[in-house]
């Protein structure tokens, strides 16, 4: 509702603008004052129109609240000009409060098919914490582009990239051939032994992964050979059609697996997997290599360091001419351009950075004569994952190419490849597609001192002073992300059990995995993806502060309160239809329920914000601030001993509206609402 309201009121202002000053504003601030006492919504339009107009903004301001009072938007009671030239707002409480009560909100959605890739974890061993934040930043964000019976949304697709023949599967495969004296068929007894006894194969692989990682390094005297078995291993699995590849193909299909199965346990669920080993296999790169060579970004190198490599620009050092537009070639310099990016190298391998120009010139549609095949790999309760394959399509498969807009959720650490995907584009002259793709980048997790020390790691007397203790994975220092859940849920139901006995085992279980889920979900979104976290179980798990389970415990708060009134939600809500408002609102009580409904009514307009500015850590600060608003509510007002019908009834109505709007706010973070805590 305050959205719509914000909106009417925006297309307001803006014809007045044009009708009485001829100006057109292409972006109307809206800030809220600073105390509800002096209205919802301030204006500081007329302090942007002060220069152009040479007038004074009160005078502006003064000038725009009588045109506005003329004709007030609906919802709007009133408008007052404040301090040097704000225009103040003030909303009909009550009529505002009856359109909150009866869900009426701003939509948010248009057309376009929006591409989010996210989780992309090499399938070479168990998923960990780090990639949690990728897969649950991605499922988030995706979350607030589907439609839903809240908002028309975006129609979406969800990809996870999976590099199954990139360097960190050919070190297990390395591994499984020279450290374990694996061969194709020991290969395949080894996946079937474990399946029998219940081992994990992405557990396996994660020991592997470590103990490669040291034997590489481990004897000075064969660093150069193993070093050599590794590039042979990876041209191997590059070139395909070989024992080696296959090895590679079956332990990465099968940690894949695990994969999505690790992702389900927290709500997480992909429409589409694409290869790698495909990109490769049908030539992706040759079709991107030519149209690429054709537009003049992609040039042989015939002097300095990279003589004989194709190469182009990097990101950000292409001189440009402002004036006309007119670049500078590199290529046509005396001087070799030693920065340059490296896209072939002279042996005649693709590197990262040119097979990812290949596949988001496939995501954006333009790629000539290119796409995937496609075949069934997982079936959720109500879709269909698909994979990429070099055999020939399922005819019934969705289109996942052809993206209007792309959201990447890589780590900071990727910024330069990124960059130079998007350098490419804006180079062949794919300016919109450029625009539109975002790189939702993001800072790594590492683990407090004292968790670490919980999971059973040896810190020394310095780490332990340290804010952080980084994760590796090649060092075997990490979290399992299906330990760290196990972790929280056991945690989760230790109190549930103690609390709540009288329910039975299996529903205990079921609530305490609500709340270890909310607990890790939230805590991965409430940080903006600039900061680097530092995971701690115990303030993940916390009831008091900004946790998942706090928002979670006043939604229980909230419920108990219906179902000791012997009521519900929808029926408080609807209530609302018949009282007299007129006066509850106005009082210094009434302000403070006003203001959980105008907190609770503004999701849309979080929403947005996060869609914006691709940053889901808006929402989450939403839902604490929303709870935290509820919480004051419940403390302040006995609910249940309302003798008053009317204000039992409002007040029955604003805790039913808290209760709607957080539970929307944890579901479109992946977060349930569990019955009891």
């Amino acid at each position: 509702m305050y959205r719509t309201i914000q909106q009417s009121l925006l297309a307001r202002i803006q014809a007045i603008l044009l009708a009485k000053y001829d100006v057109t504003l292409t972006n109307l601030v809206v800030e809220q004052p600073p105390s509800i006492a002096l209205g919802e919504l301030a204006l500081p339009v007329a302090f942007e129109l002060a220069k152009r107009l040479r007038k004074a903004p009160r005078a502006i301001a003064t000038e725009l609240a009588v045109e506005l009072s003329t004709q007030l938007p609906e919802g709007v009671a009133s408008v007052e000009v404040a301090g040097a030239g704000y225009l103040n707002i003030r909303l009909d409480r009550a009529a505002a409060v009856r359109r909150i009560a009866a869900d009426q909100h701003a939509n948010i959605g248009g057309p376009g098919f929006r591409l989010v890739e996210h989780t992309s974890i090499n399938p070479n061993k168990a998923a960990h914490i780090g990639h949690l934040r990728n897969a649950i930043l991605g499922d988030t964000f995706q979350r607030l582009l589907r439609p839903d019976t809240f908002k028309t949304g975006y129609e979406v697709g969800v990809q996870n990239y999976i590099d199954n023949t990139g360097v960190q599967v050919a070190d297990v495969v390395v591994g499984l051939v020279y450290l374990e004296g694996k061969t194709l068929t020991s290969t395949r007894e080894l996946l079937t032994e474990l399946l029998e006894t219940n081992q994990r194969i992405d557990f396996y692989c994660w020991d592997l992964y470590a103990r490669v990682s040291q034997w590489y390094t481990a004897d000075p005297e064969h660093i150069e050979a193993r070093k050599q078995l590794r590039l042979d291993t990876l041209h191997a699995l590059e070139m395909g059609h070989n024992d080696t590849a296959d090895i590679a193909d079956l332990i990465s299909t099968a940690v894949l697996r695990r994969h999505l199965q690790t992702m389900q346990r927290l709500n997480i669920e992909y429409d589409f997997l694409p290869r790698e080993s495909e990109i490769l296999s049908l030539h992706f790169w040759d079709a991107a290599r030519e149209l690429m060579l054709e537009k003049g970004v992609l040039y042989l190198e015939t002097a300095g360091k990279n003589k004989g490599c194709y190469v182009m620009r990097r990101a950000g050092t292409q001189e440009e001419r402002a004036d006309t537009s007119e670049e500078i070639a590199v290529e046509d310099s005396s001087l070799p351009d030693e920065d340059a990016k490296v896209i072939v190298r002279s042996n005649g391998t693709v590197t990262y950075v040119g097979k990812d120009i290949a596949y988001h010139l496939w995501k954006f549609g333009l790629l000539p004569g290119k796409d995937f095949g496609y075949a069934k790999f997982h079936e959720y309760p109500d879709h269909c994952c698909w994979i990429s394959t070099s055999g020939p399509s399922d005819p019934k498969h969705p289109t996942f190419g052809k993206a209007d807009t792309i959201y990447n959720v890589i780590d900071s650490r990727q910024n330069d490849p990124q960059n130079n995907v998007i350098a490419a584009l804006r180079g062949m002259g794919y300016t919109e597609a450029a625009d539109r793709y975002t790189h939702f980048s993001y800072e790594m997790v590492a683990l407090t001192p004292r968790c670490a020390v919980e999971l059973g790691y040896t810190i020394s007397e310095e780490d332990q002073k340290k804010p952080f203790i980084e994760v590796s994975g090649r060092k075997g220092l990490g979290v399992k992300a299906d330990d760290l859940l196990d972790r929280l849920i056991a945690a989760a139901k230790s109190e549930v059990d103690t609390r709540h006995p009288e329910i039975q085992p299996t529903e205990r279980l079921t609530i305490a995995t609500q709340i270890a889920v909310g607990a890790l979900r939230y805590f991965m979104l409430r940080f903006t993806r600039n900061t680097i976290i530092a995971f701690d179980f115990k303030d993940a798990l916390s009831f008091e502060g900004e946790t998942g389970p706090y928002v979670q415990y006043a939604i229980v708060r909230a419920a108990n309160i219906f179902r000791k009134a012997n009521t519900t939600e929808a029926a408080s809500l609807a209530a609302i239809a018949t009282l007299d408002l007129s006066t509850l609102l106005d009082t210094e009580e009434g302000s403070s329920l006003w203001e959980t409904w105008l907190l609770a009514s503004k999701l849309t307009l979080l929403i947005e914000q996060c869609i914006a500015t691709a940053e889901p850590a808006y929402l989450a600060k939403y839902a604490f601030q929303l709870a935290q608003q509820f919480n004051n509510f419940y403390h302040r007002h006995h609910v249940l001993n309302e003798t008053d019908p009317t204000r039992k009834a409002l007040l029955l109505a604003t805790a039913a509206v808290a209760q709607r709007e957080m539970t929307r706010a944890l579901a479109y973070q992946g977060i349930e609402a569990p019955p009891v805590m």
